[in-house]
């Protein structure tokens, strides 16, 4: 449960506060059986000072203003986790005929202006696809920075971090990922959290069967694109033998659930599922047999046993081949072999938009640098978000490049990339930090002061303290702890602290007066007595 002081949220009027129950969270919330295993419906009645608008994940809710309390009810039966609550200073407004915005009153305009009319569109592609939207609503509440992931399928109320408004396909792609869940994840749930991608995998699936039809085969073969590096990037950093990269993953006792959400539960599930699917020929064959899986086990929890009965049942022609044993690709081995996907999708059809990447991203590694002029012809204000985010992070895999060629890459790019939303300018400055490049790195600290979501602050933290700035990182987190959350601040505590000496604790008082300031463990850089500016920082280490 998170309360958040006004200062927390944008309109810095009223208190906050919401619940994030994924995975075994909501024990400290309600008694209950937390486990995805054990579904039922729910009644609450929650009391709230006057002013203060409560939400939750229910298909039922009633006001009595005079007593200033809320009735909830959710009449389908929902795992422990699903269960939702939050309770602020929001406003709505209606989007379309089942669906509305909730935010607080300075953020509700931007979420009309980039929902109006979206998630009926979306509803309705995924309802062709999988039959009908059995929770009535799907109203979408944004919660303040603090919220600690991206976004949350709670049923009839999905909870989005108010951050992605200006990252336009982000903001899409999440959006449709959680109406995905409505019928992967929320009708039909893992029973075992070792199963995890249950649900992340074809709910991965579904997202991008809907951005096929809504937004075409390109856009989709360049978001898988994106999603596909960023599984490869994490394999380099974990290991092929990993036993988390298994889709199948071993709980050990004592384990939070969560700290198995990774990328091989949505991509590596994605792609065991685009598999399948590619084993009927036809994808719409798939969509019909999705919809069987749905009807036959909606409000239940599955195992993956389940589901791949199902399909082979489903399709008895490819059980007379016997596909679930096919060398190199047999099901056991997708469920509980380590490493990268056994096959991943065809990609060709978003060509038209990779290839573009692909070909800036040569004319900048390959040396000589003699394709400058061609390369800064480019105009990255021209391209769609994953095609620049997909560029930068190839960039930041590549790092640290050349000085020549991040000084004109800063010419070429840095002032178009000034503009853009924070998911490509975070890259960027990544780029900037990875490479020790001085002339853009007052761009970072305007950046952390403006930031105070987790999602946008610890990868920068992280950078800056692996290389030679972290003095530089010790200053902005001084400046700017009293803007975050204590729970990103302590981790962000512990990225700083690391490798650092024991000193003597310094005065923080004035630095905070309202909560106890954390100082990092006691341990503090000498260089935080006083002024930290560049000259201080050790750029030989």
């Amino acid at each position: 449960i998170w309360w958040l002081d006004p200062e927390l949220t944008y309109g810095n009027a009223k208190p906050f506060v919401f619940t994030q129950g994924h995975s075994v969270c909501n024990r400290s919330f309600f008694p209950c059986f937390d486990t995805p295993a054990v579904k039922c419906t729910y009644s609450a009645t929650v009391k709230a000072p006057a002013g203060i608008q409560v939400l939750m994940s229910a298909t039922q809710s009633t006001y009595l203003e005079e007593e200033g309390v809320y009735q909830f009810y959710m009449e389908y039966p929902v795992p422990a986790y699903l269960v939702a609550l939050v309770a602020g200073d929001l406003i709505h407004a209606d989007i379309g005929p089942r669906s509305r915005v909730w935010a607080e009153p300075c953020l509700l305009p931007t979420a009309i202006s980039k929902l109006s009319g979206m998630v009926e569109r979306w509803l309705s592609a995924a309802e062709s696809l999988y039959g009908p939207y059995i929770w009535g609503r799907y109203d979408i509440v944004f919660l303040p920075p603090s919220f600690p992931i991206v976004a949350m399928e709670n049923p009839c109320l999905t909870f989005i971090i108010s951050s992605i408004l200006e990252s336009d396909e982000f903001l899409i792609i999440d959006v449709i990922h959680e109406v995905a869940h409505s019928w992967f994840g929320n009708a039909v749930t893992n029973a075992t959290w070792e199963e995890m991608w249950l649900s992340e995998g074809l709910a991965t699936y579904a997202q991008r069967r809907i951005t096929t039809e809504t937004y075409g085969a390109a856009f989709t073969c360049l978001e898988t694109a994106f999603r596909l590096d960023a599984l490869h990037r994490q394999m380099k950093l974990l290991g092929e033998d990993n036993p988390v990269s298994k889709l199948q993953v071993k709980l050990e006792p004592g384990v939070n659930p969560s700290n198995l959400m990774n990328l091989f539960t949505y991509e590596k599930g994605y792609c065991f599922v685009y598999y399948l699917s590619q084993l009927c020929g036809d994808p719409r064959h798939f969509d019909s047999f999705l919809r069987a899986y749905i009807e036959k086990y909606k409000f239940t929890s599955v195992v993956a046993q389940d589901l791949l009965d199902s399909f082979l049942n489903f399709f008895p022609e490819l059980k007379e081949q016997c596909v679930e044993s096919k060398a190199g690709l047999e099901f056991e081995r997708w469920l509980n072999a380590t490493g990268p996907p056994l096959a991943e999708p065809d990609l060709s059809q978003g060509s038209s938009l990779t290839r573009p990447v692909e070909t800036l991203f040569k004319l900048w590694t390959t040396e000589p640098l003699d394709s400058v002029a061609a390369a800064s012809s480019v105009d990255l204000t021209k391209w769609r978000t994953f095609q620049t985010v997909l560029f930068l992070d190839r960039l930041l895999d590549g790092s640290p490049l050349p000085h020549v060629v991040i000084k004109k890459l800063s010419e070429c790019y840095s002032s178009q990339l000034d503009s853009m939303n924070a998911e490509i300018r975070i890259r960027w400055l990544q780029i900037v930090v990875r490479n020790d490049y001085y002339p853009d790195l007052y761009k970072v600290r305007r950046f952390l002061e403006n930031q105070m979501s987790r999602m946008y602050t610890i990868p920068l933290y992280e950078d800056l303290c692996t290389g030679t700035l972290k003095s530089f990182a010790l200053e902005i987190f001084y400046q700017t702890q009293n803007q975050l959350h204590p729970n990103l601040r302590k981790t962000i505590q512990q990225i700083l602290s690391q490798g650092l000496n024991p000193l003597p604790a310094i005065d923080t008082t004035a630095v905070a007066t309202d909560t106890p300031a954390m100082v990092l463990e006691d341990k503090v850089s000498e260089a935080t007595n006083g002024a930290i500016s560049l000259r201080d920082v050790n750029v030989s280490a």
